[in-house]
């Protein structure tokens, strides 16, 4: 059977990477988009075989290079998201609004088989978050233009190339105190990266349409536990303190200066609202893709880089172990 033409955008990420390897695995050519393939191509071209993958650089408002890339696809998937605005061209209005928008219309008109748009759990209830309303007006423009549309909305997303779980285990590492925002209490259900590439993967082979699905991992967690969770599992201890909301919204005014800010009073805001299941619509479950993989297994594959003595630590404590016991 001759493989499908898949067009990527938002390849060089976590999921995007772990997206191709999926896909070209399983008989689809991927066309993977980046904005500097001096900086991205390299490691995009790794993660297919040779003749499997196609690195393009783009400028993703260029209407007419867009129509060409749509014209050569029979699917497109968008998973282009920011957390913090950049200067420019980098603003939640452009990247998840305008864009989805273009890029949809286009996809339209070229009578594409499958449009898929990666978006965000809990948008709908966040409505004081510049990042929520946005992500809801992308998904609103793109029913408009392409109603076949699947939409999914992941909840936190982590694996060894997250910005979530391995920023958070730097900072224990670093700081002697760790803030709680709105006391740890925000509910969480971490789905890891491969299961939702696997989600991915299931709605474009099902020919799953017109559909927006809710993707969790298989278990709710609150803010604090994951945060004693990464505690345990990189052998640290530290003292959690809840944060006044002044002071948390003080402390995250000046975290947005940063060229990458830990925290920005956008992402505060959304703190405020649990990240799980509305109920409202249908889940990855529901379609028959339940998540299988646990937050602390899939972790400690990767802790041991923030343990003291990296992956050998434990079997260090337990050799020393041995030695005292052989001495005494």
């Amino acid at each position: 059977m001759k493989p499908k033409n898949c067009l990527v955008f938002g390849a060089s990420g976590q999921i995007g990477r772990n997206l191709i390897r999926k896909l070209t695995k399983n008989n689809y050519k991927v066309t993977a988009i980046t904005r500097n393939i001096h900086q991205k191509g390299y490691l995009l071209k790794t993660q297919a075989p040779a003749g499997w993958i196609d690195c393009i650089e783009a400028n993703i408002f260029d209407e007419k290079k867009l129509k060409d890339l749509v014209g050569k696809s029979e699917i497109c998937i968008n998973l282009i998201g920011i957390l913090s605005e950049g200067k420019k061209v980098n603003t939640f209005d452009n990247i998840h609004t305008k864009f989805p928008y273009l890029i949809s219309k286009i996809c339209k008109e070229k009578g594409i088989e499958q449009f898929i748009q990666l978006s965000a759990l809990g948008i709908e209830e966040a409505t004081d978050s510049l990042y929520a309303k946005s992500k809801l007006r992308g998904e609103n423009e793109i029913k408009k233009n392409f109603p076949k549309a699947t939409i999914l909305r992941p909840s936190v997303v982590y694996s060894v190339d997250d910005n979530f779980t391995t920023n958070f285990m730097t900072l224990l590492n670093r700081l002697p105190l760790f803030p709680l925002y709105y006391g740890g209490r925000t509910k969480f259900t971490p789905i890891h990266c491969s299961d939702l590439t696997d989600v991915i993967h299931y709605v474009i082979s099902n020919n799953i349409y017109s559909k927006i699905i809710e993707c969790v991992g298989p278990e709710i967690i609150t803010f604090r536990e994951i945060i004693e969770r990464l505690l345990n599992l990189i052998n640290r201890k530290k003292i959690l303190i809840p944060f006044p909301l002044p002071i948390a919204e003080l402390s995250a005014r000046i975290f947005e200066i940063l060229p990458k800010p830990l925290i920005t009073r956008d992402q505060l805001r959304l703190l405020k609202y649990d990240n799980i299941l509305s109920g409202k619509y249908k889940t990855n479950s529901d379609i028959g893709m339940p998540s299988k993989r646990y937050f602390n297994d899939e972790v400690k594959k990767y802790c041991y880089m923030w343990r003291d003595g990296g992956q050998f630590s434990t079997e260090r404590y337990s050799f020393n172990k041995d030695l005292e016991k052989k001495n005494t």
